[in-house]
C-alpha cells in the first residue's frame, strides 16, 4: 500500500505496541481506550479533509484541527466535557511521544498544548443503589438455571468485593484464595496494580457451589467466568455483564422502586463503598480496598453522604419548624469546608 506519510504511522505504531505496551507495561484496557481515541481523530481528520486514510499525513494537524475535533465529539458524539479532556489527555500524551522520537516534529505537540482543557464541575454524589435494592436485584436470577446462577455469584461477588466490572472478568481461579483462615482475593486493578480483597463466608459458599456446577475440572489459569461457544470456552464480556444486570434490574423495578432507572454494573461498587462508609469504615482503608491511588478519589463517598444526609434531614424537617422560619441565620456547610474538616483543618 503506498502510504504518503509512513513515518507518522509507524510512530503511532510504536507507540501504542512498543511504548505503551513493552516500555510503560500499561493495561490493555488503557491501551484500548487510547487506540480507540487515536482512531476516532484520525477518521474525523480523514473526514475533514475528504481523503482516505493513506493520504493522511502529520502536517494536517495543529490546534485548529484539534479544537475542532474536541468541539466535533462534544456536538455529535454528545461528550461530556471529561471525555473530551481525556481525548485531549491522548493526543497530547501521543504527540509528546512524536515530539522525543523526532525532535525536529516537537512544534506539532506545541500545538496541542495551545488546546486548553474543558471546564468540569466536580460530581459530588455517587450513582448508587440501597440494599433493599440490592436484595430485590439478587432476587432475580433463576438459579435452576446454568446462567442464573452464574449471573447470581457475579453480582455477589461484584458487590462484596467493590471490585471494578473488569477486574473481575479477568479473575481467574487461582487468584482466589479459599484454604487461608481468612479467605481473600486477588484483583488487578489500573496500571496492573494487584491489591487483596476479604471474602465474606457466606461469599465463599456462593463460590463453592458455582465451582462445582462451572469448574468440575479445571486449571488454576482458567478464568472463574466465561461464555461455551461451539464447546470451547472464552472470556466472559462487559457488555454480557451490562445486558442481564439491566435485565435484573428492570424486572426487580416491578416489586422494588428504590431500584433506580438505570443499574450498571459500576454501581455495585459505589453502592458497597458507600455502605462501608457509612458503618464506620475509614476513608483511608476503602480508599486502599477500592484500590484508588489516592485518596482524593475516595472522598466522593463523603461528599455523597454528607449531601444525602442533608436532604434526609430537610425533608424530615417541617415547613413551620422553627430553623425554617429564621432561614436568615442558618447556613448550610459548604463543599470547600468540608473538605477542609476531613483533613483537620476545621474543627
Amino acid at each position: 500500500m503506498n502510504i504518503k506519510d509512513r513515518k507518522f504511522f509507524n510512530l503511532i505504531n510504536d507507540y501504542l505496541r512498543i511504548f505503551m505496551q513493552s516500555q510503560r507495561d500499561l493495561s490493555k484496557h488503557t491501551i484500548k481506550s487510547y487506540r480507540e481515541t487515536l482512531n476516532i481523530f484520525l477518521d474525523f481528520i480523514c473526514f475533514r479533509n475528504k481523503i482516505s486514510l493513506k493520504n493522511l499525513s502529520i502536517d494536517l494537524i495543529d490546534s485548529n484541527t484539534i479544537s475542532e475535533f474536541i468541539a466535533w465529539i462534544g456536538n455529535e458524539r454528545a461528550c461530556k466535557p471529561i471525555t473530551q479532556n481525556h481525548h485531549l489527555t491522548v493526543i497530547r500524551s501521543f504527540f509528546e511521544y512524536v515530539s522525543m522520537r523526532e525532535p525536529t516534529w516537537t512544534k506539532y505537540h506545541l500545538e496541542t498544548l495551545r488546546v486548553p482543557f474543558k471546564k468540569t464541575e466536580k460530581k459530588l454524589t455517587v450513582n448508587h443503589f440501597s440494599e433493599k435494592a440490592l436484595s430485590a436485584i439478587l432476587a432475580q436470577p433463576d438459579t435452576k438455571k446454568p446462567n442464573g446462577h452464574r449471573d447470581l455469584f457475579f453480582m455477589i461477588l461484584l458487590y462484596d468485593t467493590g471490585a471494578r466490572n473488569s477486574e473481575l472478568l479477568q479473575l481467574k481461579i487461582g487468584d482466589i484464595v479459599t484454604n487461608a483462615k481468612s479467605p481473600y482475593i486477588y484483583l488487578r486493578g489500573k496500571g496492573k496494580k494487584i491489591r487483596t480483597v476479604p471474602l465474606m463466608q457466606d461469599t465463599l459458599l456462593h463460590f463453592k457451589s458455582y465451582m462445582s456446577r462451572f469448574h468440575q475440572n479445571y486449571e488454576m489459569d482458567d478464568y472463574v467466568f466465561y461464555v461455551e461457544q461451539h464447546d470451547v470456552k472464552h472470556q466472559m464480556s462487559d457488555d454480557n455483564v451490562g445486558r442481564f444486570i439491566k435485565k435484573y434490574a428492570d424486572s426487580a423495578r416491578r416489586n422494588c422502586l428504590e431500584v433506580p432507572e438505570k443499574v450498571t454494573p459500576h454501581m455495585f461498587r459505589h453502592s458497597r463503598a458507600l455502605s462501608l462508609y457509612r458503618n464506620g469504615m475509614p476513608l483511608p482503608l476503602i480508599s486502599q480496598w477500592l484500590g484508588h491511588s489516592q485518596i482524593e478519589v475516595t472522598l466522593i463517598y463523603a461528599y455523597a453522604d454528607t449531601e444525602m444526609k442533608r436532604a434526609a434531614i430537610e425533608k424530615a424537617t417541617s415547613k413551620h419548624n422553627p430553623i425554617r422560619e429564621n432561614v436568615s441565620d442558618f447556613v448550610y456547610e459548604t463543599d470547600e469546608q468540608t473538605l477542609k474538616r476531613l483533613y483537620g483543618l476545621l474543627d
